[in-house]
């Protein structure tokens, strides 16, 4: 992913081997437990793990409630979890762990690439709800996962 305007990007150094960090965010289904804007997520094939493993995600932000459709494209255990948005909004995200300190802390990456529909305000939307607001969400789901994994 290159430097876009439409990139979000945030990070959290959580203190845990990168396999304690995957052991919580390999499972799809429990995102939702650290995801403040992720309301529910039904599996949309029989694969729950792994690339090619499609979903939809009920999201609510505010007052916009919205059906994120995603697929995994990309599954390195303790590494890396990409997906591809194909909903109302597409675009790329990757989760991305990083190993500190001999693998005692993880530095957790999350970037995504979003184009926003027209009626969630086109570019305009994807300036301002992402950089300010998703951001601000994701910070806040980050501190949610270091919290689950660390506790």
């Amino acid at each position: 992913m290159g430097k876009q305007w439409n990139r979000i990007a945030v990070s959290i150094e959580i203190d845990a081997a990168t396999e304690r960090v995957w052991e919580i965010v390999e499972p799809v289904e429990r995102h939702i437990d650290w995801m403040h804007d992720a309301v529910a997520i039904h599996f949309l094939t029989d694969q729950r793990r792994g690339v090619g493993t499609k979903f939809l995600c009920d999201t609510k932000v505010g007052p916009i409630k919205l059906v994120d459709k995603m697929e995994i494209t990309e599954w390195e255990p303790n590494a890396a979890m990409g997906v591809r948005h194909t909903g109302l909004v597409t675009g790329t995200g990757v989760f991305t762990l990083t190993p500190i300190d001999m693998d005692r802390r993880t530095r957790f990456s999350w970037v995504e690439e979003l184009t926003f529909p027209w009626w969630l305000g086109g570019k305009l939307g994807e300036a301002i709800g992402g950089k300010i607001v998703l951001k601000a969400i994701w910070r806040r789901n980050l501190k949610g996962l270091k919290t689950l994994v660390e506790g």
